[in-house]
């Protein structure tokens, strides 16, 4: 290998150390005041560093105001906004409006709370559908539209919002437009019994966010987002994501499958999810790891399969589906993925 090579790889190879050590550092930091869920905070931070956003269908007392408030603070210079969903919450109530201003005689705008790097929206689905829709523009292109005047929205700019599995009482449901709208679907759940005697204790004389120093600045997170770009995809393994996106339509018990957005997601996703555990390259236990979160909610199902999630749960229904997709789709062989290729 001529020296000018071995140096070039040298570089790439001190670059992607950067990059992982920097991962870590952001994922670890959050991990002081979210006890026992590392594999859920990479699953958002994943989420963030490429841009989407995360809906949580969880119960109450999960962490998750913690999640969004700890992920903000450890960014120097992020700011954290919570919205809390009632049937009376007006778009601009979101948005933010004009106000008019007696002493200058003109009118100026008032930011709403979607102006802000990380955005918790608590009980989403209790928002009118107008209100609802308010959130489309700004998750999808990171900007709002307020009386015929776009103002770009800060980066990095997340939005966590929540729906309360248990209580569907006067709640008006997402369409299929709006969660698809969403990168990726998960829960946080109830800690284990050590972390939440940890909790406990944690808790005696404050919450430890309060002590909680940010461990990244922004323009590291932005680092971070072109160095998933960066990480090595077999064209195998993206045929076979293709393929298992194009099995969610084909799948018998589905009306709508997941769509392009789905495939862009899942391959976007895989990208982070393998810097965020240290490698330069996605293999294909990372693409059937993130299956269900990515692509689930994009999918709708036929009454049958509702009516038989009922019986059996969803969640041995969901692994059901999955199961079905990948005999549609089956995993690449070993010897089929090519992952000596050097990045960049």
């Amino acid at each position: 290998m001529e020296p000018t090579d071995a140096a070039r790889v040298s570089t790439e190879d001190r670059r992607f150390e950067r990059w992982y050590a920097l991962a870590d550092r952001f994922v670890d930091n959050i991990e002081l005041v979210v006890y026992g869920k590392r594999e859920e905070i990479k699953l958002v931070v994943a989420a963030m560093i490429c841009g989407g956003h995360v809906l949580f269908e969880d119960v109450p007392g999960t962490a998750k105001t913690v999640l969004a408030r700890a992920i903000a603070q450890s960014i120097e210079g992020a700011t954290t906004s919570r919205i809390q969903c009632t049937p009376d919450l007006q778009p601009t109530d979101v948005t933010g409006l004009s106000v008019y201003n007696q002493k200058e005689r003109e009118f100026e705008f008032r930011q709403g709370p979607i102006f802000a790097n990380v955005v918790l929206v608590d009980e989403i689905n209790r928002a009118m559908p107008k209100t609802q829709s308010a959130l489309l523009e700004s998750m999808a292109e990171h900007q709002v539209t307020v009386d015929g005047a776009t103002r770009i929205l800060p980066q990095p700019f997340l939005v966590m919002a929540t729906e309360n599995p248990i209580e569907y009482e006067g709640t008006f449901p997402l369409p299929e437009a709006q969660l698809d709208r969403f990168f990726l679907r998960t829960a946080l759940g109830y800690p284990d019994p050590d972390d939440e005697l940890k909790i406990l204790y944690e808790q005696r004389h404050g919450h430890p966010l309060a002590h909680l120093r940010p461990a990244v600045a922004l323009e590291e997170v932005e680092e971070l987002r072109v160095a998933a770009q960066e990480m090595y995809v077999a064209p195998v393994i993206q045929r076979w994501i293709v393929d298992l996106v194009r099995a969610t339509r084909e799948v018998e018990d589905v009306s709508i499958g997941a769509s392009v957005r789905g495939s862009l997601a899942l391959e976007r996703a895989v990208r982070a999810w393998a810097l965020l555990h240290g490698r330069s390259y996605v293999v294909p236990e990372d693409v059937e790891r993130l299956f269900n979160s990515v692509l689930v909610h994009r999918v709708v199902f036929r009454p049958a399969f509702l009516a038989e999630a009922r019986k059996t749960g969803w969640d041995a229904a969901i692994d059901a589906f999955r199961g079905r997709c990948l005999e549609l789709a089956p995993r690449p062989q070993p010897e089929d993925v090519d992952l000596t290729v050097v990045p960049g």
